[in-house]
């Protein structure tokens, strides 16, 4: 069947109905966004920036990927190539809805793995949706064979000999973020996952290795943003990943950043260098981060 956008879903091939929400720009709208949220987020997630955005002209998209949010199975992992086809079908209906407006795509954390696939698949039956460019936040381009040898087999094992069992992440002691207000409102969340099934963890690990294999395939201008406080993402995989893309993309590197730099307690100052990209990609970005 026929993907389609719903008021309050978008409508995959395959019929499921994944939780849509937009936000509109204030007045002329100069430009578009797909936002794809990280591992265990939803949504909800981009509400902040893309309000903020809205009120620059920016009109922004999001919807519950497979297994996250309210989507059908939540819980359940969706499987990469059938996330990365959801985004490319979202960006063609799209097309049709703002013509003459310049789209953009962005990924954040696991949803920058997300976002890459769908721009590069090779097994994708029709080209990827033209966009003006692709925004990589934290980007989650770390699993599969750049992973851990050891580590990577543990999680395979985990995944298919008892897949039903769950981690948290507490005992990694890792902080996401300094906006301590934030993750406690995130860790009231129902709809924000804190039991995460182990075939989970190796499927998003999987689609990270896959992600970074097909880095340099992705040809839409691109900006990279991390922070230099990240504990979730490690630096090395990052710089790697850059240095696989086929030109080099516009980097900025916070040194006040966390994993979460569109919810940290500085997140308007990536807004900022986000609404300036899109409005003019080769201009600095306001932060002065870019010349780091």
């Amino acid at each position: 069947m026929a993907a389609k956008i719903k008021t309050d879903s978008f409508v995959t091939e395959d019929g499921k109905p994944l939780p849509l929400k937009s936000w509109p720009a204030k007045g002329e709208a100069r430009a578009v966004l797909v936002a794809l949220h990280g591992f265990n987020m939803y949504s909800r997630y981009f509400d902040d920036p893309a309000r903020w955005w809205a009120g620059r002209g920016i009109t922004t998209y999001a919807y519950d990927q497979r297994g996250f949010g309210a989507a059908p199975e939540a819980r359940i992992w969706g499987g990469a190539e059938a996330m990365a086809a959801d985004a490319r079908a979202f960006l063609a209906l799209l097309g049709p809805r703002h013509a003459g407006l310049p789209i953009y795509l962005l990924g954040d954390s696991m949803g920058a793995a997300v976002a890459v696939l769908a721009m590069t698949s090779a097994a994708a039956p029709e080209p990827a949706p033209k966009v003006a460019g692709i925004i990589l936040v934290a980007p989650g381009l770390w699993g599969g064979s750049s992973m851990h040898p050891i580590l990577r087999f543990g999680l395979w094992l985990s995944a298919h000999t008892m897949p039903w069992n769950t981690a948290t992440g507490r005992g990694l002691k890792r902080q996401a973020s300094d906006n301590i207000p934030m993750l406690r409102a995130l860790g009231r969340d129902p709809l924000v996952i804190r039991h995460t099934r182990i075939d989970a963890v190796y499927g998003v690990t999987q689609l990270m290795g896959q992600a970074y294999d097909a880095a340099p395939g992705l040809k839409p201008p691109a900006l990279v943003l991390y922070g230099e406080k990240d504990e979730i993402v490690p630096a090395a995989p990052v710089r790697k990943t850059i240095k696989r893309l086929p030109r080099a993309p516009d980097f900025s590197l916070y040194p006040d950043g966390w994993h979460m730099l569109l919810r940290d307690l500085q997140a308007k100052v990536v807004w900022n260098d986000i609404a300036a990209w899109i409005q003019d990609p080769t201009a600095p970005l306001p932060s002065g981060a870019q010349a780091r």
